[in-house]
């Protein structure tokens, strides 16, 4: 559901950005919000042509320097683990016509890859991961920015299944990662960017109705463009 005033911001903020520059969508939330579904439906509803997405998890610091037992220890979910310098340079980049080489990150050693993937500018842009919102300098590039909002239970299941599958992790450390970093982390730095939200977009890609007015907008806006 969006709220009267988020409304009115979101037309505001589209109103004002130049029609001559891609447009720069910022969707944030807690980590299993479903911020990366919501992302994936809006991406797969345009044209390829037309659309980049940028996930702030790919921004996560290069720790080479550090070994292994110590980049285990590193609170990925707090601010100062992503490199939000290299993510800001590289959307003005594309903002400015410029391709970009967007890094790639090994959750399974927990450090950044040797390759990387180009990414070529599109007249949408879209700035994926839980704290995207959390930078005013990559805040202030965002001309719509959505805040993906899930009960607790539900987030901490979906990162359960997420972790043991995708990240070679165990259910106890998962479990204890999340009580003690995690859940803090989202309550200190994640749940106050709320509030500069244009759209909340309550349970994530279960929300069809939600999703289908984000990408009725964005598809007027790229004819408008046109």
């Amino acid at each position: 559901m969006v709220s009267e005033v988020n409304n009115h911001c979101l037309q505001s903020s589209v109103i004002n950005a130049p029609i001559n520059r891609p447009l720069i969508i910022g969707i944030t939330g807690g980590t299993g919000s479903g911020k990366s579904t919501v992302a994936r439906a809006i991406f797969e509803s345009i044209p390829e042509a037309n659309v980049a997405i940028i996930q702030q998890d790919c921004y996560y610091k290069d720790q080479s320097q550090l070994p292994a037992e110590e980049r285990v220890k590193v609170n990925y979910d707090h601010p100062l683990a992503f490199d939000n310098e290299l993510i800001v340079k590289h959307i003005k980049s594309l903002l400015s016509g410029q391709a970009i080489e967007k890094p790639q990150y090994d959750f399974t050693v927990h450090n950044r890859m040797k390759e990387t993937i180009r990414v070529e500018p599109r007249d949408i842009i879209i700035v994926e991961g839980i704290l995207v919102l959390d930078c005013p300098m990559l805040r202030e590039l965002m001309d719509i920015k959505i805040f993906v909002d899930t009960d607790m239970d539900v987030r901490i299941i979906r990162r359960i299944m997420r972790d043991m599958s995708e990240r070679g992790r165990t259910l106890e450390s998962v479990i204890d990662q999340y009580l003690t970093v995690v859940k803090p982390m989202h309550y200190e730095f994640v749940e106050p960017t709320k509030r500069y939200a244009d759209i909340i977009i309550p349970e994530g890609g279960h929300n069809l109705v939600a999703i289908d007015i984000m990408v009725a907008k964005i598809k007027s806006i790229i004819e408008q463009k046109k």
